[in-house]
């Protein structure tokens, strides 16, 4: 067999290897996951059976080509089952109102790691080292006890006395960059940015905030081989994170309580007594929601204005358009693409019956470019009437905790661009992070000019 001719895999043979890591077994290879899975990401997805529809296969996010899978499920098949997939099976709720039911019933559909979690690579019964308990990944009270020890981070208070600081981050940030020249905004500019707000609420030495976004995109690459031969590989760089975290988590015990999510963390009777497992986890929780959200909606918002020059003029024309755009292009870029849970009883959605125990996923990318709810879902309006109105932030008690924060940093982001430069021009192709659940920018090259 020539390697111009990929192996083919039994159905049988893809069983066999799901099942092995649903049962948690770490050491399978990435190369074997995505041979045995691999689809055409580039087959027009009205072409593809609809009861062999998989939309949340990597590959249709790495090429940037699922749109037209979520397009058309909704239109003929909203709350969708898949019943073969590296994740095993799982429901598609791709319409807003559908999502939003099922965001709000967390009693219905739970979060709980135990069950699987809010991926849909999670691992039910997971109980070893590689699980990782997080809030997030809970259901109340427990949730609702340990999402209050960090909420004070993120009161509207505290946010307006970060943004001098964030202003200043940012401006020293665009002063530094080369003019007229090429560079990868993604790593010059949304990196920096993010990185060093991380260490600021954390407390950790600016030296060390690149330490954080690697950790965020191990996170995202677990799956990858292009990054790691197996997920138990890129494991043992998170147990680098637990390992550093742990020290300040034991030394800020000792401390009087201080206003950072460390310090917060170690004096809670909430969280003061986590294993190591759960430590990761709500780290790991924090220094993603921290990184991607922001992060994805600078890139994601400089490629938005670029691919919609209308917009883009409409901007250099009334910079006071700003506030309005910042939640345009979080709609827009959707920085997770789906949450998902596991269903506690047997119940319906969108006329489906989902019973006890299936895993759910809530495609939020979908649900803001649903057509019945949002007026020219398609289209990147930066003086959109209800800009808010859209699903990024998912809804109840998951509501993103640091959403005003993400808001923040990305309005003062383009504030402080609109200062010193005429246009931020792209320069080539995005590279995107093939992940179903960080819908991520990886290289974005562009120019600024001034």
């Amino acid at each position: 067999m020539s390697e111009a001719e990929p192996r083919v895999y039994t159905k049988e043979e893809r069983r066999d290897i799901m099942n092995r890591m649903r049962a948690g077994d770490m050491t399978v290879s990435n190369k074997e996951v995505a041979d045995a899975f691999r689809i055409d990401a580039h087959l027009d997805p009205w072409d593809v059976p609809l009861d062999e529809m998989n939309p949340a296969h990597p590959s249709l996010f790495k090429n940037d080509t699922f749109w037209g899978h979520f397009e058309r499920l909704r239109k003929e098949d909203p709350v969708h089952f898949t019943e073969e997939s590296v994740f095993g099976p799982y429901w598609s709720i791709t319409r807003y109102e559908d999502i939003m039911h099922v965001d709000k019933n967390h009693e219905i559909f739970s979060s709980k790691q135990s069950l699987g979690g809010i991926t849909l690579n999670g691992v039910p019964g997971r109980d070893d080292e590689f699980a990782l308990p997080m809030f997030i990944q809970d259901d109340p009270p427990k949730h609702d006890e340990q999402r209050k020890v960090v909420s004070p981070m993120f009161t509207p208070k505290n946010l307006q006395g970060l943004e001098p600081l964030i202003r200043e981050r940012a401006g020293y940030i665009l002063d530094n960059l080369p003019r007229e020249e090429e560079i990868n905004l993604v790593r010059e500019v949304s990196v920096e940015l993010t990185g060093q707000m991380l260490a600021t609420l954390f407390d950790v030495p600016q030296e060390d905030r690149m330490k954080l976004i690697h950790w965020s995109d191990t996170v995202a690459n677990l799956g990858d081989p292009d990054h790691f031969d197996s997920p138990e590989e890129g494991f043992q760089i998170l147990f680098e994170c637990l390992a550093y975290f742990t020290e300040y988590y034991e030394a800020r015990k000792k401390e009087p309580p201080a206003f950072n999510l460390v310090s917060m963390l170690a004096h809670d009777k909430a969280t003061s007594d986590m294993g190591p497992q759960e430590l990761l986890g709500n780290i790991i929780l924090l220094i993603v929601g921290g990184n991607d959200t922001t992060r994805n909606s600078i890139s994601g918002g400089v490629l938005a204005l670029n691919q919609n020059p209308d917009q883009y003029e409409k901007l250099l024309q009334n910079p006071g358009l700003i506030p309005k755009m910042v939640p345009e292009i979080i709609r827009w870029q959707t920085p997770l693409a789906h949450m998902a849970r596991t269903c506690m009883q047997d119940t319906e959605v969108g006329g489906k019956k989902i019973k006890e125990g299936d895993r759910v996923a809530m495609w939020y990318i979908s649900g803001n470019r649903d057509e019945s709810y949002i007026e020219n879902p398609d289209q990147f309006i930066i003086d959109r009437a209800n800009p808010r109105m859209h699903t990024a932030f998912g809804y109840g008690i998951h509501r993103c905790v640091g959403n005003r924060l993400a808001e923040m940093q990305l309005r003062v982001m383009w504030e402080e661009i609109m200062q010193r430069f005429s246009r931020v021009e792209v320069t080539g192709e995005p590279v995107y992070v093939p992940s179903s659940f960080v819908h991520g920018i990886r290289d974005l090259p562009v120019v600024f000019h001034e």
